[in-house]
């Protein structure tokens, strides 16, 4: 069975390649990509990375198409993870903990996972606010910095534009509310600790990829 995965920013090629090794790698989706890899006969389907606004972005009509043709659709990190949450209960299937949060309802806008990346390397060149959110959950519960705190930060990261959004920038805004010691020393610590969610997520979709492959022979 062939396997495809649309990969991007959320994880380098070459790491996903030394846990699927034998996936064909395909750029960022956009509109139709998933529709044509259906017909090409690809059997499994990953969708990590996705265009959202630099052109249209992959339909949950043409995943629909894939899923009716017998096509497995795995799907998180990215706009994975929104068309999941979206037709998991088509037979899409969802992985990962930003799919959850959209699920859960914890989330629900397309710019939580949106950033701007290389247009040929891929790689992000801004901070998503699912990676923010995470970083700030686990510095919370080392008790790190207090829950009022993860607020202010989260609130001043919405103000700042997706592809703007950096740890620097979104603290800067939250200085007066923060106080500026304090603040310099959450920037110090978002930088130490910071969580790359959609990389983890990215590496979830790759795993439950090979599963099914495996449990079909094909890897």
């Amino acid at each position: 069975m062939k396997v495809v995965i649309f990969l991007g920013p959320s994880l380098e090629a070459s790491e996903a390649k030394k846990i699927l090794d034998l996936a064909e790698y395909r750029p960022p989706a956009g509109r139709g990509d998933v529709a044509g890899a259906a017909d090409e006969g690809f059997g499994i389907i990953g969708l990590v990375d996705g265009v959202f606004y630099q052109k249209t972005a992959v339909s949950p009509r043409e995943i629909l198409y894939a899923l009716k043709k017998g096509v497995k659709v795995v799907g998180g990190s990215s706009i994975g993870a929104l068309r999941a949450c979206e037709l998991d209960v088509y037979g899409m299937i969802g992985v990962g903990r930003i799919y959850r949060w959209y699920k859960e309802g914890i989330i629900s806008a397309d710019d939580e996972v949106a950033v701007v990346f290389h247009p040929t390397t891929y790689q992000p060149l801004s901070e998503p606010l699912v990676n923010i959110r995470a970083t700030l959950e686990a510095l919370v519960s080392r008790g790190m910095i207090s829950q009022r705190e993860e607020e202010i930060i989260i609130n001043s990261a919405k103000e700042v534009p997706f592809h703007l959004r950096n740890y620097t920038r979104i603290i800067q805004k939250a200085i007066q509310e923060l106080g500026r010691e304090r603040a310099r020393i959450i920037l110090d610590l978002l930088k130490r600790e910071r969580i790359d969610q959609k990389k983890l997520d990215a590496i979830d979709v790759l795993k439950k990829v090979r599963e099914l492959a495996t449990s079909d022979g094909s890897v």
